[in-house]
């Protein structure tokens, strides 16, 4: 009678084998949604397109990208392309209109902007100065876009510095609003603010920090 031999099971390295095939089914995942994503906008890709478009937006964060593509769906008719994702991924920064609005429209104000709102800031500035407040607007939207889409193909995250007015009051709000959304930290903001203030941001993150402790 012939003996059986018996196969066992070698051991995987249990790192290397997780994160191939989490990288596997990311990358699927993926691709899928960007090849239906371009179907519902009207014009479907090659599944070589399809790879190439993962490809590329492969090392972003996935949660971001698959939430741009849904925003694709709703928004976009036509063909979809790299810049219609990047376009639309939250990366902290805002959008055009919202950035508009943060800007300081005079000496008083305070503001806490990206490099990309400073940027945009000067090119519309000798507008608005010349009493063009449509075509400063204009001109800024176009400038900020294109800015921001070449911050998120260079992968660089949002950078926030404060630009502080003479207002004591409007600085200390807009300062305040900035920890609240995690633009600054409140170590930052201490260092401009007068010692009650601060008083008032250090205690709010020792709440926070004993309300982490205890979950």
């Amino acid at each position: 009678m012939k003996k059986m031999k018996i196969r066992y099971s070698q051991p995987i390295n249990s790192d290397t084998f997780d994160l191939g095939a989490q990288r596997g089914a990311s990358g699927r995942a993926l691709a899928e949604a960007i090849a239906l994503t371009a179907e519902v906008c009207g014009q479907p890709l090659s599944s070589s397109a399809v790879d190439m478009l993962a490809g590329d937006l492969g090392d972003f964060d996935e949660t971001a990208i698959l939430a741009a593509l849904s925003r694709c769906r709703i928004e976009l008719q036509g063909r979809l392309t790299v810049p219609d994702i990047l376009a639309r991924i939250d990366d902290g920064r805002p959008d055009a209109d919202e950035a508009w609005a943060i800007m300081p429209k005079s000496e008083l104000a305070s503001a806490v902007w990206t490099d990309e709102m400073v940027q945009a800031w000067g090119i519309a500035l000798p507008l608005l100065d010349a009493g063009d407040i449509a075509g400063a607007r204009l001109a800024f939207r176009e400038f900020y876009v294109k800015a921001v889409l070449e911050a998120r193909v260079r992968r660089e995250p949002a950078r926030w510095t404060p630009s502080l007015g003479t207002d004591a009051a409007s600085r200390e709000s807009v300062l305040l609003d900035a920890v609240k959304k995690r633009r600054l930290s409140a170590a930052h903001v201490k260092q401009l603010l007068p010692f009650e203030s601060a008083l008032v941001i250090a205690e709010e993150n020792m709440a926070q920090v004993k309300l982490k402790n205890l979950h």
